[in-house]
């Protein structure tokens, strides 16, 4: 079955950077978009990353030019590669599965446990 297990999380303090890797298991990896969600106690859950099996990447505003989202298809790994991390980065950081090979308007179905991330000031 399709399992997404994420790692790297962790402390840090404010400015510093983290890289968040899932490893995907159950599927042909190379053929769906993946991406990054997080969420914060008491916020809505925010789409972080997205990347496409093209490479084509989508961020939101909050982590555009202080994140990067890649995949290494020969892995079966999606990373999360964060720099210059804030304390509103605070949150569970979640690896999804698209339902298709782009991630434009594309459902995500499959998620993984999730790997906590804090930063502080």
């Amino acid at each position: 079955q399709v399992q997404l297990v994420e790692s790297g999380g962790g402390s840090v303090q404010a400015g510093g950077s983290l890289r968040l890797s899932c490893v995907a298991s159950g599927y042909l990896y190379s053929s769906y978009c993946m991406g990054w969600f997080r969420q914060a106690p008491g916020k809505e859950r925010e789409r972080v990353a997205t990347i496409s099996t093209s490479g084509a990447t989508s961020y939101a505003d909050s982590v555009q030019g202080r994140f990067t989202i890649s995949r290494d298809n020969a892995k079966n790994t999606l990373y999360l590669q964060m720099n210059s991390l804030k304390p509103e980065d605070t949150a569970m950081y979640v690896c999804v599965r698209g339902s298709r090979a782009s991630c434009f308007l594309s459902p995500f179905d499959y998620w993984g446990q999730g790997t906590q991330v804090t930063v502080s000031s």
